[in-house]
């Protein structure tokens, strides 16, 4: 993509001319003209419906292709801000000229949220806030919103091998919605989330203040490490503490199907997992694959796990603790943590410059839930889960169980607002894709069958969901006007439990007319 240095004039006459505009009074015509006056000898360019180039980076960090078909609601313009004064300048004309902002990092909302309103708008994408600026001296690293997990993950490895960082398996993933929901990932189990080291950030709040972490206070710096993104304003960087990791790392992978007692080794796996070393992080991918007889399909569980060292020290561990599952030296491969991450984004190991390709994954429609299992399941209830897996809508359905316990049971559900901690077994990531878009109907209901199938097992008194996971299916905002704190609270204890009260209130304290606002965003307490 091509940037050019742009003067006032030149720059205004670009913009009205790719929108078909003239002078006379329009707000959308308004909005460009605010832009173009307040953003000076800059690369940003903002991109409407009649540039060509706005279909191509209106994709370009679409993952979710429900949220890109031609019905989809699409952004009057997409703001492309190299600098923070650019980004000041989008707020000020967004909100002067009655545009929602939504704001994108890494395009992986599975509920297209960042892209996608159902109001006027315009997007703020922040592809070129992509700086990685690692110090191993002091474990430390500033990282952009808009850089990806991936960009992360090389800046560290490319400096050492003993330092890493708690986030997420998909490489493709945005710093900045992932941080801003918490952020689970293989080293969770050791170190905890990917937001509980988060130690300064830099954002723009709704009235274009710059701020740090001293100057904006220590309960919006809480609210940011968790609290849900597009909510309190454009997060621009974090500073993130870097994690200890050994140079050679060990992962595994047994795969067991129904005829290979999978019911009978998940039942034990749930009952120890949580309670396996810190060093050790084990997982449970389910999914439909092919049967031995010819023709014909069964359900797999995959076990696979991290552990921090080398195979001779897992092997006896697995073996006295899990000796149900089988473990055999042939199942067990020595890489470093990075390669790890690659490892169980089922990407090759290497080069492990495959994760600064933004484009490495494919990109399909897909629905998603979450729960947190705090009781175990029977054997008879994983069954009846597996088998579900045999109905139609489910070739490309996967179910990822994420063990807890160790370092996420040792801290306090308010320490950030990220609430699911001690008590939990596992969390269940249920994923459903298809291809063809008269496909969505059948998987998408198989979906809500498989949710309240396992409402038998989820927690109890309150089904506890991932912000990170966003679903729309748990309620949402009003679209116009205000929202009330009950009306809100019946997605946001989900996500939050009781930090939902501490969230709304500071929400109301930064931004009080709700300039920041999408259909799972928090709400001031009282209508602007």
């Amino acid at each position: 993509m091509k940037f050019l240095q742009f003067s006032v004039l030149p720059f205004l006459m670009v913009i009205l001319s790719v929108s078909g505009a003239n002078l006379t009074h329009h707000p959308h015509r308004d909005f460009l003209r605010c832009l173009s006056l307040r953003i000076e000898n800059s690369c940003t360019i903002t991109y409407t419906h009649n540039n060509p180039s706005y279909p191509s980076v209106l994709n370009a960090s679409i993952q979710n292709t429900r949220f890109s078909t031609p019905t989809t609601p699409k952004p009057y313009a997409i703001i492309t801000p190299r600098k923070t004064s650019d980004v000041q300048s989008t707020i000020f004309c967004s909100k002067n000229h009655g545009f929602q902002l939504r704001i994108r990092s890494g395009g992986h909302d599975v509920e297209g949220v960042s892209y996608v309103s159902q109001v006027p708008f315009v997007v703020l994408d922040l592809v070129n806030f992509r700086d990685v600026k690692v110090d191993t001296k002091n474990e430390v690293a500033w990282v952009q919103s808009g850089a990806t997990t991936g960009e992360l993950y090389y800046g560290i490895a490319a400096k050492t091998q003993t330092l890493g960082f708690p986030a997420g398996i998909c490489h493709t993933i945005g710093i900045g919605g992932h941080l801003s929901g918490g952020g689970f990932g293989i080293l969770g189990r050791k170190y905890g989330l990917a937001a509980d080291h988060i130690i300064d950030a830099k954002m723009v709040d709704a009235n274009g203040r710059v701020l740090h972490r001293k100057s904006m206070g220590e309960d919006l710096f809480w609210a940011i490490r968790g609290g849900g993104g597009n909510t309190f304003g454009v997060v621009l960087a974090w500073k993130i503490k870097l994690v200890p990791v050994p140079p050679v790392v060990t992962v595994f992978t047994v795969n067991k199907n129904l005829e290979q007692n999978a019911t009978k080794i998940f039942h034990r796996w749930q009952q120890i997992a949580h309670k396996l070393p810190n060093d050790l992080f084990t997982t449970v991918w389910v999914m439909k694959v092919n049967s031995s007889q010819v023709g014909k399909k069964t359900v797999e569980a995959s076990f696979k796990g991290l552990f921090l060292g080398r195979i001779d020290e897992l092997i006896p561990l697995i073996q006295y603790a899990f000796p149900e599952l089988g473990l055999a030296r042939e199942n067990c491969t020595q890489m470093s943590w990075v390669q790890s991450v690659l490892y169980f984004g089922a990407l090759p190991i290497e080069p492990v410059e495959i994760l600064l390709n933004r484009s490495a994954l494919p990109r399909l429609s897909l629905k998603a839930k979450t729960d947190y299992i705090r009781e175990p399941m029977s054997e008879a209830g994983f069954e009846g889960f597996m088998n579900m897996f045999l109905e139609e809508g489910t070739d490309l359905a996967i179910t990822m169980m994420e063990a807890f316990g160790g370092k996420m049971d040792e801290i306090r559900e308010n320490e950030i607002p990220f609430p699911h901690r001690s008590g939990i077994l596992f969390e269940s990531v249920y994923i459903v894709q298809w291809i063809n878009e008269e496909d969505a109907g059948l998987c998408i209901n198989w979906m809500g069958r498989l949710y309240n199938y396992m409402s038998s097992y989820a927690s109890k008194s309150l089904r506890e969901a991932y912000y990170n996971y966003k679903d729309l299916d748990l309620g949402i905002n009003n679209v116009n006007g205000y929202t009330s704190y009950e009306q809100a609270s019946v997605w946001g204890l989900k996500y939050f439990k009781n930090n939902f009260k501490r969230l709304v209130r500071v929400k109301t304290m930064i931004d009080p007319t709700n300039f920041f606002s999408n259909e799972q965003s928090i709400p001031p307490l009282l209508s602007p």
